[in-house]
């Protein structure tokens, strides 16, 4: 068994303790999801386990021949390399070859009449049949066509963020390591894929480690949590659901203890405060676990219980209406001749496929982008609160206390009582020892965290949020969503995060591209299951967005190319030799002793990733065969 055993692992970060002490296996098939809040780690611990830093104290044993694959949040990739290029880099031999087969099959393409392009291509061929590489090249057209990479000869440096962080995503999966650590590897994604590599994840033969904020995603493939919190690392066996359970468990059996401990310090205090007449050296031992008490109750760490309760503006009944709005970008059309009434209270989520414009509908909400037509209308009372995907430039050298103190020293609850920043940044998860932090010293999600917190105390009656969970970690994101269920005003929200939108959205607008916005009533999680094919639309739907002056005939796929024609050729004998490989484990399994439990187990496992790669090869071939051969 492939294990990578964690002992004694510590690493400080300037004055600030990340981790230590930290000791845990991950072992072949384990299915971990790492959690924590911005800034407690979990980056710096990645890092450290891929020897991309080393730690101050322990050791990573492993055996010579393990492998880790990682993909960081934002991909390190060759900006001058082809995105195939970057897909291949780094993998195995086995990929390699495959790589070389692609590049000789794409250049016998076309030059189909160079002799020499015949001979790359025959040699690269034969070497595919050497190594028996076209299931692996198979599954490496599954995982291409999955994450929509299809442009594979353009320049990285060409490609948006979304675009690198699935070729990166492409890159590590296709390596298939002992070890694979994914960090937010949804971002990004749409909903499809995202279900797509839930489910590749949980037949991935390696172990996995993962951070992501996506907590149904967590709930899907995680079997244990590791909690990061205050150096220490607390393990949970289950997936998301458990750890909360758990949690919750191990929050209370903290609090009841450290309710004793309090009780306990005040009998001693009391006793210490006597006087030294009746003490004697018998009563030494005595003083001195006082005097660990007392060190030990200062010491408590907690997370704290959150009751984020900040006054708002009064807020009108009418906040926000639309008539008649009309909107294009870059040819595009984001909405047109659109009506909608925004009124207060309303909890609105809006989502849709990528450049389906639901940004540029925000900074339309708030009059950032001027409409082409129509007429927007804003109530009087009014007070906007706009969460952007960029966040404002904060001042680097500035202390967080200080940054929040020009806003206001203080602040006053939905109670009426003054709340000062301190508490503020504690029931937003910064404990006291942070606040006089410089702001240039926290991570990015510390920075967002803090800007966030900056935007509420304006006192806001009105939340618009652009992709929140793309930054946030789950500890803040509950704190979110707990302000936003005691929020009184209206909540707008941009998200692609199906657990965040459940919690924060009971109105919906889908955007479908080409200024069609659909409206539901309900949990976006019963408008998924109410539209299995949501995501196919979406991208059908945005790709006739494009005006007709901006469509060129030229670019409308009609036919196979010539790589695809060959691929066309053979995907029926790998088909048929697939079903023939399951026919011979299906009559093995007949004929094994029932009582064999662990052969019968991993002859179905066998014979379920059979039927997977069938129904891919299925998928590509029903795909190819509607283009003129």
């Amino acid at each position: 068994m492939q294990t990578l055993r964690v002992e004694n692992l510590s690493k400080t970060y300037g004055e600030k303790t990340l981790f230590e002490n930290l000791n845990f296996l991950i072992n072949e098939h384990d299915r971990i999801g790492l959690i924590g809040t911005n800034g407690s780690g979990k980056t710096s611990l990645l890092n450290v386990l891929t020897e991309q830093d080393s730690a101050d104290s322990g050791k990573l044993i492993a055996p010579n021949n393990y492998r880790i694959s990682y993909l960081k949040q934002i991909p390190e990739l060759d900006e001058n390399a082809t995105a195939l290029e970057a897909i291949f880099d780094g993998a195995a031999p086995i990929f390699k070859t495959i790589r070389s087969y692609e590049e000789a099959l794409t250049f016998y393409g076309l030059n189909p009449n160079d002799v020499k392009a015949q001979q790359r291509y025959d040699n690269a061929e034969a070497a595919m049949n050497r190594e028996d590489a076209w299931s692996a090249e198979s599954d490496v057209k599954t995982i291409l066509s999955q994450l929509h990479l299809e442009q594979l000869d353009v320049a990285v440096k060409t490609l948006s963020g979304g675009q690198k962080k699935r070729v990166g995503l492409a890159q590590v999966l296709i390596q298939a390591p002992d070890l694979l650590i994914l960090d937010e590897p949804t971002n990004h994604l749409d909903f499809d894929s995202i279900n797509w590599l839930q489910d590749y994840l949980v037949n991935y033969k390696g172990a996995l480690l993962v951070v992501t904020h996506d907590r149904y995603f967590l709930d899907q493939i995680a079997t244990q949590i590791l909690e990061l919190s205050f150096g220490s690392l607390y393990p949970y066996q289950g997936n998301y659901q458990s750890y909360v359970e758990q949690k919750a468990q191990r929050v209370q059996k903290e609090a009841d203890f450290e309710h004793k401990q309090q009780q306990l310090y005040k009998k001693e205090l009391a006793w210490m405060r006597t006087g030294a007449k009746a003490r004697t050296t018998k009563q030494q031992a005595r003083i001195n676990s006082f005097n660990t008490l007392e060190e030990n109750l200062k010491s408590t760490k907690d997370e704290g219980a959150v009751d984020i309760s900040l006054g708002q503006q009064r807020l009108g009944k009418k906040v926000i209406q639309l008539k008649n709005a009309s909107l294009t970008i870059a040819n595009h059309v984001i909405m047109q001749k659109f009506d909608m009434l925004i009124q207060a209270g309303d909890r609105i989520g809006i989502t849709g496929a990528n450049g389906a414009g639901k940004s540029s509908f925000l900074n339309a909400l708030t009059g950032n982008i001027a409409l082409d037509n129509g007429i927007l209308e804003i109530g009087e009372t009014v007070r906007i609160a706009y969460y952007t995907q960029q966040t404002e430039k904060i001042p680097e050298d500035k202390r967080m206390i200080s940054y929040l103190n020009e806003i206001a020293q203080s602040v006053t609850d939905r109670y009426g009582q003054q709340v000062s920043t301190t508490q503020l940044l504690e029931q937003f998860l910064f404990p006291r020892f942070m606040h006089g932090t410089l702001i240039r010293k926290l991570s990015g999600g510390e920075k967002r965290r803090l800007y966030l917190l900056k935007l509420l105390m304006s006192a806001p009656n009105v939340l618009i949020l652009d992709e929140p969970t793309n930054d946030l970690d789950i500890a803040t994101l509950t704190v979110l969503e707990d302000y936003v269920s005691n929020f009184n005003g209206t909540v707008i929200t941009v998200s692609h995060d199906r657990y965040f939108l459940d919690k924060v959205a009971n109105d919906l607008l889908i955007f479908q591209g080409n200024g069609r916005i659909e409206r539901f009533t309900g949990a976006f999680t019963d408008y998924l299951s109410k539209n299995q094919n949501f995501e196919k639309h979406q991208k059908e739907k945005i790709k006739q967005s494009v005006s007709p002056s901006e469509k060129n005939p030229k670019n409308e796929k009609s036919k196979l190319t010539y790589a695809e024609k060959i691929e066309f050729e053979k995907i029926e004998n790998l088909i048929d030799t697939l079903e023939n490989e399951k026919d011979v484990l299906s009559e093995q399994m007949a004929s094994t002793d029932g009582t064999n439990y662990n052969k019968l187990a991993e002859l179905q496992k066998q014979i379920d990733e059979h039927d997977r790669l069938i129904d891919d090869k299925m998928s590509r071939w029903e795909y190819l065969s509607q283009f003129e051969q």
